[in-house]
């Protein structure tokens, strides 16, 4: 049995029909509906903003494509030696054989795909490219979580010191800031990565792969942080006003306990939205240094250096091209798409 009534603006409904979850989702997704105390009032005491989230993540349709999407891509990056294994390739072999004595171009359709190479062998080395993508998918997986974990926590620390202090360190960390933004970051790249390696390995032929991705991943966190930084900062302007701050800081609390106890707990939500939309900035970033040969180097697998090895075959074997960048428009586009979802359900404003 079920009664409504309109209000103004506001449309009150009572069904005493309606389960626990049925009431919460209608709290959740339609705030201008009412619904009240008696009917399964406990569906909605008590629920944290976590839990309101999670809620709002579960009925998003997109986050279901998202997740499965970048599921699949984390399985296939980490699992790359079980996946060379089953499959019979990996992804350094030359197969030379495959190759015509005339441009060395695949032989057979569509680049040499075949049963034994799903994908086609890559022109000029022979190299199979479904292997040259799933490693290249965890070379650049890899460096974009690392660079995000260091991006985000060194923009944490910045934002969050930055947003509680005043006077001169308030203006020297604001200053700073702004100087890392205004650096143009390919520039700076071009110029300063080949001066570093240089100086650690001169003109030697080989270099440890292990540097190139530190160095990438170094960076990539000095360029990124100052945005993490500036969110963070305008969050801790507004809260170092409330009044459990007021309260711990007439109760004797240290700068430290101010920080990181009263403060970064309640700096989840834009620390999480930040450090999913980093991940695909910098996988692209990632991918832009590699295809202008100042970062990852061979014989390491990347999906930008494949696609700047695939230049000049585009018009002879154009699937050499869009493999790898396919591969990186779904992970991009998986991952921004769930970082909207992320930032929709974190928000309490949310109208979804």
């Amino acid at each position: 049995m079920s009664d409504t009534t309109t209000s103004g603006d506001r449309f009150v409904a009572a069904d005493t029909d309606m389960s626990n979850e049925d009431v919460l989702a209608v709290a959740v997704n339609a705030p201008d509906v009412v619904v009240p105390a008696g009917v399964a009032a406990s569906a909605i005491v008590g629920r944290s903003p976590g839990q309101l989230a999670w809620l709002r993540l579960r009925r998003d349709r997109s986050v279901i494509f998202t997740t499965s999407t970048l599921v699949v891509f984390l399985i296939l990056g980490l699992g790359a030696p079980l996946w060379s294994w089953l499959y019979g390739q990996d992804a350094l072999t030359n197969h030379s054989e495959l190759l015509s004595l005339h441009g060395g171009l695949p032989m057979g359709v569509n680049g040499g795909m075949s049963g034994v190479h799903w994908f086609g062998v890559e022109p000029g080395l022979g190299r199979d490219i479904l292997m040259q993508l799933i490693f290249g998918l965890r070379t650049s997986l890899g460096i974009a979580f690392a660079g995000a974990f260091l991006t985000t926590a060194l923009g944490v620390l910045v934002g969050i010191i930055s947003g509680y202090s005043t006077g001169w360190l308030a203006a020297g960390i604001n200053w700073f800031t702004d100087f890392i933004l205004a650096f143009p970051f390919l520039i700076f790249s071009l110029a300063a990565i080949p001066v570093v390696v240089n100086k650690f390995y001169g003109n030697a032929p080989e270099q440890p792969p292990s540097f190139r991705i530190i160095l990438l991943v170094l960076v990539l966190a000095v360029f990124g942080w100052p945005y993490t930084a500036r969110i963070v900062r305008g969050q801790v302007l507004s809260l170092r006003e409330r009044q459990f701050v007021e309260a711990a800081r007439a109760a004797g609390a240290g700068v430290g306990h101010m920080l990181f106890r009263q403060l970064l707990p309640n700096l989840w939500a834009p620390i999480l939205v930040v450090f999913s939309l980093s991940v695909p900035t910098l996988i692209t970033a990632e991918a832009a240094l590699s295809f202008l040969q100042i970062g990852v180097l061979e014989p390491t697998p990347d999906l930008g250096r494949m696609i700047n090895a695939s230049v000049p075959y585009l018009a002879s074997d154009p699937w050499f091209t869009i493999l790898p960048g396919v591969t990186i428009l779904l992970l991009v586009l998986a991952f921004n798409l769930l970082g909207d979802s992320v930032r929709d359900a974190l928000d309490p404003k949310s109208s979804r």
